[in-house]
């Protein structure tokens, strides 16, 4: 299996399976000199972890680091950072009752049909515990942003029907943890717990969306043709388990406004070109201009829920299948890390390759 790597100059490459002693990864490009310790990413990963409040899954992982190689009395030597994340609450027999079916929508036939052998337990490889290597290579990449000034904003502003007013306003995280669905509108959030608990009771799932604004973005990041930096962003964030949708701006609602709506005059102020709207959210022609970087992410329902499915087995045959175990009714919750990780990931890998852009 290949496509266990992501990135260009700042580059993670992934390994192990939900279901496995451990997963982990190699971190390369980092650059030399950044104050860098195991504390700094168990934050992150804390905000990501199974197991965190009655709207998430119950399954009990520290998801402790470790980290093995590529950081020296506290800082990065420039050499590759080797880390390891040990599985400790793994329930497999969850899992027996899936051995010979598919489970709807789910990566289990798509895998099956692919490869001719799946893990089955947990998902395997398809399960998104792998996101929590992508939380430690987020957490070194924001470390390098640092030096840029750059922050990233992550939050929950919908869930199911229930939506923030206005998704492009940047919150700290201390704001955004104050509720365990981490929407920062505490009136929205309430309401979001109680439509995700009744959905839990009940046996469902509910999808929802994340926004992400990003700000200090220096002007020059990206490259055309194919390496915008719209395109490496929508790129890192549907390789995210679940999402269906990433908007940038405006986003799909560029389809029902005209130009003299929608463009973004360019104005001078306090000393710089900027723009007088930000309908293009901060990337014009696959690169930045300044602006706050302003991104949706749509999120599907998760696809395990608690109720009876019609499916077939491996054997063609149909069969009725029901899941049990511990599973997420909404994963938006615990994503809003995963997508600051992988932002974060992109904009180091395009500030390191805009260094060799010109003399």
């Amino acid at each position: 299996m290949s496509g266990n790597s992501f990135g260009k100059i700042f580059r993670l490459s992934t390994f192990g399976e939900s279901h496995g002693k451990a997963i982990g990864g190699i971190i390369d490009g980092c650059p030399a000199g950044i104050d860098l310790q195991e504390s700094d990413i168990q934050k992150e990963l804390d905000r990501r972890r199974p197991g965190q409040s009655n709207i998430t899954t119950d399954r009990k992982e520290s998801d402790s680091v470790q980290l093995l190689s590529g950081v020296f009395e506290g800082k990065t030597t420039g050499t590759p950072i080797g880390f390891l994340i040990p599985n400790k609450d793994q329930k497999s027999k969850d899992y027996s009752n899936i051995k010979n079916v598919f489970r709807p929508s789910h990566a289990d036939y798509t895998y099956q049909v692919k490869y001719g052998i799946r893990d089955y337990k947990g998902g395997g490889r398809a399960s998104a515990r792998e996101t929590a290597n992508w939380v430690v290579g987020g957490s070194v990449a924001q470390k390098v942003l640092g030096f840029s000034g750059i922050e990233i904003s992550s939050y929950v502003s919908q869930v199911g029907s229930i939506s923030m007013l206005n998704g492009s306003i940047f919150y700290d995280d201390l704001s955004i943890d104050a509720s365990s669905v981490r929407c920062p509108e505490l009136s929205f959030a309430k309401k979001m717990v109680a439509l995700i608990e009744a959905c839990k009771a009940s046996g469902d799932s509910l999808g929802g969306k994340i926004s992400v604004v990003i700000r200090n973005v220096i002007p020059g990041l990206g490259r055309p043709v194919f390496s915008k930096l719209s395109a490496d962003l929508s790129h890192a964030l549907f390789s995210i388990n679940a999402v269906k949708a990433v908007e940038i701006g405006i986003g799909a609602n560029a389809a029902q406004e005209t130009g003299a709506e929608q463009n973004d005059g360019f104005i001078f102020e306090e000393g710089k070109v900027t723009t007088s709207t930000n309908n293009s959210g901060g990337i014009q022609g696959g690169i930045s201009n300044g602006s706050d970087i302003l991104i949706s992410v749509t999120f599907k329902p998760p696809a395990t829920i608690l109720q009876k499915q019609q499916t077939v087995s491996e054997a063609g045959e149909k069969a009725e299948f029901q899941a049990v175990g511990r599973h997420d009714p909404c994963v938006v919750p615990r994503a809003v890390p995963i997508v600051k990780a992988m932002c974060a990931m992109v904009l180091a890998d395009h500030i390191l390759l805009k260094r060799t852009d010109k003399i």
